[in-house]
């Protein structure tokens, strides 16, 4: 069946009550965190990750799919109305956002944000739909050697996602890798047990992705007392048509360049929203407007930050490589359901990969319709106290660490790693690294001892293969686009907010 008749497929299990009603919570809990300052869609995944366990894996992943683009698009509210970028990528629509929330437009520019989160949202599934299954259609001759390559392409994205110090990033990443060592080895004998039965079975990826986000943000709150901020008036949120046909242009070409980033293995989304608003600037006939109000101020990086996440899924699904730190989070929600992402994916499980498909072009529909009219009501849920919330994260922590495998064990893995979390977040050590390697390092390590048996232990199997030698080299090239990138957009931003910030910290 060919990819349009999978996606009508696709459809008809999406609509199923069910389905729906977990795209609908996971687009309504994604916007509510995208606002809340202090909390985003990696942590609220990370809490929510225990319901792998009792959700079937369609109506998991489709609902912590939603949660993600979800938040991409509740973002844009702290940003406008407050002027608070809860993300490095957010700092592009507060340029303008604000602006014109102080002259009294914030309503119109919310709009401008839905309808432009929306339209890119659309075009990045729609790309999906087409790009995906080519790209798993290449990848199904992979063999062992090709997949090491991949693996090593992934692991480039240490540097994209080690923030301030990529030394730091490949330290955390070696940190990850050891850990995932711990338990039973590809060769089928126990490492670095300790003669302990509770550390042959390994640590829960869970308990540590729980401990180093959601307990993390509870302990980030706490020191940093996180107090009600004041809200703007919004008035109507529905745009002029005069802003509707000023945006248009922005929307169009802030999608494409966050879809063609989003195809980059380690192009994060501030990269992107950055890209696309200084591209929006240099063709505008009236740049001087930027900064002070421009409606495509606020278009561009909505647009290319929808597009961008949107994008991500096809990496993802296609290859196995997650390219932010939420598709990381989802990958390892997929691995916990025992789907392994990769050309095989769509093969033996395509009516689970279309039905997800299908559910964010329903998700990104939901977005507008429901988000339009509770823009009030979402503003005002910004002023809930951290105070009030941490409870409920330390809570939902400390439980869905335990239902894992009713292990007490567990919670204290949650636990420590939550101290540990706060302790990188402080001395500005990432994290992401770390769940990377955790993740991906042993599938590398399977590869490269396959691939070792297959050559009779000689490297040279890796340059002899077509496909690995090119993957290798595209890794090279994109480290280096990716560090290019990263260098130029951490330079717009200490050029707006005067003060360095960490990318993907």
């Amino acid at each position: 069946m060919d990819s349009l008749g999978m996606l009508l497929h696709g459809f008809g299990e999406a609509i199923t009550p069910l389905n729906l009603l977990m795209a609908v919570l996971g687009a309504l809990v994604g916007t509510l965190v995208g606002m809340l300052p202090g909390l985003g869609p990696t942590s609220a995944i990370a809490i929510l990750l225990p319901l792998t366990t009792v959700l079937e894996p369609t109506q998991g992943i489709i609902m912590m799919a939603g949660i993600y683009y979800g938040a991409m698009y509740g973002g844009s509210t702290t940003a406008i109305l407050l002027n608070i970028p809860g993300e490095v990528s957010s700092v592009p629509t507060c340029l303008d956002g604000y602006p014109l929330a102080k002259q009294g437009k914030a309503g119109p520019a919310l709009g401008i944000a839905a309808i432009a989160s929306f339209t890119a949202g659309t075009i990045g599934v729609v790309g999906l739909v087409f790009f995906a299954p080519m790209l798993a259609d290449q990848a199904l001759k992979f063999g062992p050697p090709e997949y090491f390559a991949l693996m090593v392409l992934a692991l480039t994205m240490i540097v994209n996602l080690a923030g301030s110090s990529i030394i730091k990033g490949l330290i955390m990443g070696l940190f990850g890798y050891l850990l995932a060592m711990i338990g039973m080895g590809p060769s089928g004998s126990p490492r670095f047990d300790y003669g302990n039965q509770t550390l042959t079975a390994g640590l829960e990826m869970i308990s540590i992705i729980i401990g180093l986000f959601a307990i993390t943000e509870v302990l980030k709150g706490l020191a940093e007392r996180h107090a009600p901020v004041p809200t703007e008036n919004i008035g109507s949120v529905y745009p002029s048509a005069a802003d509707l046909k000023k945006s248009a242009g922005a929307t169009i070409r802030g999608s494409i360049v966050g879809f063609l980033t989003g195809l980059l293995p380690g192009c994060s989304t501030a990269v992107a929203t950055f890209l696309a608003y200084d591209l929006e600037k240099k063709v505008s006939k009236h740049p001087e407007k930027f900064g002070h109000g421009a409606m495509e101020g606020v278009a561009a990086p909505e647009a290319a930050n929808n597009s961008n996440s949107s994008a991500g899924f096809i990496p993802l699904l296609a290859l196995g490589i997650p390219s932010s730190p939420p598709l990381a989070i989802l990958l390892a929600g997929l691995m916990i359901y025992g789907l392994q992402p990769g050309p095989v994916l769509f093969e033996q499980n395509g009516s689970f990969v279309w039905t997800i498909i299908a559910s964010m072009f329903i998700g990104n529909i939901m977005l507008l319709v429901l988000n339009l009219p509770l823009v009030g009501i979402w503003a005002k849920i910004t002023k809930v106290p951290f105070g009030v919330m941490a409870p409920i994260i330390l809570i939902l922590s400390i439980i869905g660490s335990y239902t894992v495998r009713n292990s007490m064990f567990d919670v204290f893995v949650a636990l420590v790693f939550g101290v540990l979390g706060f302790i990188f977040h402080k001395y500005h050590w990432p994290v992401v690294p770390l769940i990377l390697c955790f993740i991906l390092g042993p599938i590398m390590e399977q590869s490269f001892m396959q691939s070792m048996a297959m050559s009779n232990g000689s490297m040279l199997i890796f340059v002899q293969h077509p496909i690995t030698l090119a993957i290798l080299i595209a890794a090279v090239v994109l480290l280096v686009v990716s560090i290019g990138l990263i260098r130029r957009t951490k330079s717009r931003v200490k050029e707006i907010v005067g003060e360095e910030m960490v990318i993907a910290d």
